[in-house]
């Protein structure tokens, strides 16, 4: 109830048809706070800016995130811990931290804060977690799959289009639903590499001053608590039982 009440409360003052900040009980239900959000040049560009983030981000984690997980799944090398401790080192550490460092690390380059350091700052993360996905995955793909194709004549790209791939398909996309949804949502890495850019996270951090918008600000964050919440739950959804997947366990 201490985690979930005040999130049902957000809910029910999205469809209030006061705009008070908060009356109780609420007079009544309205949609008009859901035309009015929707209708603002400013929620709208928020809302496209995160999108946009969030896509590139979680592209990028798709392919780095699959390519190291191949690179380090099965051979034994020196640094290889190291290596892994490095991957998952930006999701483990507080955002405040990894924002800082961000910063840091793009003013001695000399880039400027904008929609490339956001999308830079988002894939440190998201790469976790497709990592996670893709190389948990590959631990419980049969090994003998691989060797069969191979004797059969089929090359390394063959291989990898027609056998592993196919058996990573839902560890991608739960890994990218996930990447897509805490990308969508973040706000502290954001913070320190956005600059002027305003993603919607942020845009939700500056109307928490502007008690007159709190309808709208309800109803956009409701939209944002759905964004993030389906792709959460459809990841939980598409990795639950892979310990059957590629002959595991046969």
């Amino acid at each position: 109830m201490f985690l979930h009440f005040p999130i049902l409360i957000i809910v029910l003052y999205a469809f209030n048809t006061e705009d008070a900040a908060f009356s109780f009980p609420p007079k009544g239900l309205t949609l008009k706070w859901f035309a009015v959000a929707l209708g603002r040049a400013d929620v709208l560009e928020a809302i496209t800016l995160s999108l946009q983030v969030a896509c590139l981000a979680t592209l990028i984690a798709l392919v780095l995130g699959t390519l190291a997980s191949a690179a380090l799944y099965r051979r034994t090398f020196f640094a290889k811990e190291s290596i892994s401790l490095l991957l998952i080192l930006p999701i483990a550490l507080p955002g405040i931290i990894t924002g800082l460092a961000l910063l840091s690390a793009f003013k001695r380059l000399g880039i400027e804060p904008g929609v490339f350091t956001i999308v830079v700052g988002h894939a440190t993360f998201c790469v976790v977690i497709v990592y996670n996905n893709v190389i948990a995955r590959l631990r419980r793909t049969s090994q003998s799959l691989i060797e069969a194709s191979m004797d059969l004549g089929a090359n390394g790209w063959q291989t990898f289009r027609y056998i592993v791939l196919p058996n990573l398909g839902s560890a991608l996309l739960a890994g990218g639903m996930l990447a897509f949804a805490l990308s969508f949502d973040e706000i502290i890495v954001t913070t320190f590499t956005a600059g002027n850019e305003r993603t919607l996270p942020i845009w939700l951090l500056n109307q928490l001053s502007r008690p007159r918008d709190v309808p709208v600000t309800n109803v956009v964050a409701m939209l944002v608590m759905l964004a993030t919440m389906l792709p959460i739950l459809g990841a939980y959804y598409l990795s639950r039982g892979g310990e059957s997947v590629a002959g595991g366990g046969k």
